[in-house]
């Protein structure tokens, strides 16, 4: 019996309350509800990591960033990972990647190949930049995508201020990199329906073969720049702006500005953690004029409705060509981004919601995933790949770990160098290297009550005094500037549950000395407090709660501890 296809869609950058099937500070994007309607929306997903390439090799591998290794942007898929398209090239599936991929080095697993970032086409000047296309031409003019980029690489050239620039422009709609992204993934479909194997062996003629394919669009991630028609749909002064806290980055945590504020009812605010008030001094926008705050959320809004219009494009065609119900369909980001919120733009190795919270919809009704439901227990994007891996019926994760389940599977059968057993599953000893779980609603499996990120690599802090040696002004240059410190300074960790938020890194100033938080740690009120403006770490009325999410992420980093899990005996004695 054929398998399912898997049309995995990823955004860059995108933050859940963008979307205002998410929030009320969003806009509407009505292929995204279309796909939500036809299964499970996820409100409360994170990334495991809030930076491109440790997010995405944890999406692919199903592993933690401590885990794998990939703890900074520069380091990409280890080769000795097991990753997603390993897995569907060896169940026979076509493989592709289509858009960005800061993910994968070896491309050997890919039938087809076309990478497209934020600056347009690739280079190859840096790992992961592979400037050929790989069994399909552009279907675009190169020369047309090229000039349609130019404005994005003179971007900077031209800010605002040192820390807003964007941009709007009159290019041909299809040059611009989404919609390049999504002509390139019309046209596979069209011709891996008809049959089509792209170059690889049985070059045509074989309309059963399923695919798995990656679709990952470059936007909304920075350069700002969106075509004029899409920046006109949203008029700066209709903005919604999110909430916002003077002095939250004040060394003493703004208590002079807490006012008649409703919250903390104790009144009892935590200065924010040195790292928070290092990214604020290079991103923070006191300076800039709300006129030019308002057009770049306008940007962000229309690159993030020309990624939902052809993710509407790719749902159509996917109709059109009569296998819109053979495919498991999944959206999410791998990271999401400020955007005005805390009264930055960008990123930067913090972990307030804006940050680390993801949009999450999983859809296949053929293979009886519900449909126009919503799940608010936590997941993260770590869950992915062991969703869908039960969905195509490779792999059950049920009892992998539980009980001793007598005589050891055969493995006579089995190539060393594959990833699937003799009966086309998942070989066992790599299930139990996936340290996701298959999500809730969608299989089984139970809900859960935390989810975690992380961010760090050991490295020694980057500090104020780092900053002041700095060239002023501060601002966007200066986060690129500080960019590799920044990415390996400490190992932060974060727990979240629905109703709270604690971060902590055991590598602060401090840590360890406090008898209830320590002095950089992080705990956000989220039930009353959902824009995390108020740190009550050390809240004495919050001791309890701090003494509850440290133990998750004990229980976590003990259960996580193994990069690779040791090996357990099939039976519970020699004789049994």
């Amino acid at each position: 019996m054929k398998r399912p296809n898997v049309l995995f869609i990823m955004a860059d950058q995108l933050k859940w309350s963008a979307l205002r099937m998410y929030s009320e500070i969003g806009i509407p994007t009505p292929s995204l509800e279309r796909l939500a309607a036809r299964g499970v929306m996820y409100r409360n997903a994170v990334t495991p990591h809030p930076l491109c390439v440790p997010a995405r090799t944890s999406v692919m591998t199903g592993r933690y960033p401590h885990t794998t290794g990939c703890r900074r942007n520069e380091t990409l898929m280890p080769d000795n990972e097991t990753h997603a398209f390993q897995i569907w090239r060896d169940a026979g599936y076509t493989t592709g990647l289509i858009g960005k991929n800061h993910c994968f080095v070896d491309l050997d697993v890919f039938d087809v190949y076309c990478d497209i970032s934020h600056g347009g086409l690739p280079k190859g000047d840096y790992l992961g930049s592979e400037p050929e296309t790989k069994g399909m031409e552009w279907v675009r003019p190169i020369e047309a995508i090229n000039k349609a980029h130019e404005a994005r690489a003179r971007l900077n050239e031209n800010a605002q201020s040192p820390t807003i620039a964007y941009a709007v422009t009159d290019y041909p709609l299809e040059d611009y990199g989404s919609n390049v992204v999504t002509v390139q993934t019309e046209s596979f479909l069209e011709r891996q329906v008809a049959g089509d194997r792209f170059g690889g062996d049985g070059s045509s003629g074989d309309k059963d073969r399923p695919f798995a394919l990656w679709v990952s669009y470059p936007d909304p991630h920075e350069p700002r720049e969106a075509p004029r028609h899409y920046v006109d749909m949203f008029p700066p002064d209709e903005i919604a702006l999110p909430p916002m806290r003077r002095g939250e980055f004040d060394e003493d945590g703004g208590v002079d500005h807490l006012g008649d504020a409703p919250y903390p009812p104790s009144g009892e605010v935590s200065p924010a953690p040195e790292v928070n008030r290092v990214l604020y001094a290079m991103l923070g926008m006191d300076e800039d004029r709300e006129e030019d705050i308002r057009n770049l959320v306008s940007v962000h809004h229309a690159m993030t409705r020309l990624v939902d219009d052809g993710i509407g494009r790719i749902l159509d065609k996917l109709e059109e060509l009569g296998v819109l119900e053979e495919t498991i369909i999944v959206f999410t980001a791998d990271h999401g981004d400020f955007m005005a919120e805390h009264n930055m733009s960008v990123k930067g190795g913090v972990f307030y919601d804006c940050l680390t919270r993801v949009p999450l919809i999983m859809s296949f009704p053929k293979g009886d995933v519900p449909i126009r439901e919503i799940e608010e227990s936590m997941a993260s994007t770590l869950d992915i790949l062991p969703t869908i891996l039960e969905l195509q019926g490779l792999a059950s994760f049920e009892g992998i770990n539980d009980g001793w389940v007598g005589p050891a599977p055969d493995t006579s059968a089995v190539d060393d160098s594959k990833t699937l057993d003799g009966h086309g599953k998942v070989r066992r000893e790599l299930l139990r290297r996936i340290q996701g779980k298959p999500l809730p609603r969608v299989t089984s499996a139970e809900p859960r009550i935390a989810a975690f990120s992380e961010y760090g690599a050991g490295g020694p802090p980057v500090m104020m005094s780092h900053l002041e040696e700095c060239e002023k002004p501060w601002g966007y240059k200066t986060l690129i500037e500080t960019l590799w410190g920044r990415e390996a300074q400490g190992r932060r960790k974060m727990v979240r549950t629905v109703e709270w938020k604690y971060v902590t890194d055991p590598m602060a100033n401090g840590a360890g000395t406090s008898e209830m938080a320590d002095p950089e740690d992080e705990l956000y009120d989220l039930v009353n407090d959902p824009w995390e403006l108020y740190n009550v770490a050390h809240d004495r009325q919050n001791a309890g709660v701090v003494s509850g999410m440290r133990r998750l992420l004990a229980e976590w980093m003990i259960e996580t501890e193994d990069p690779e899990p040791v090996a357990l005996p099939s039976t519970i004695g020699r004789s049994s």
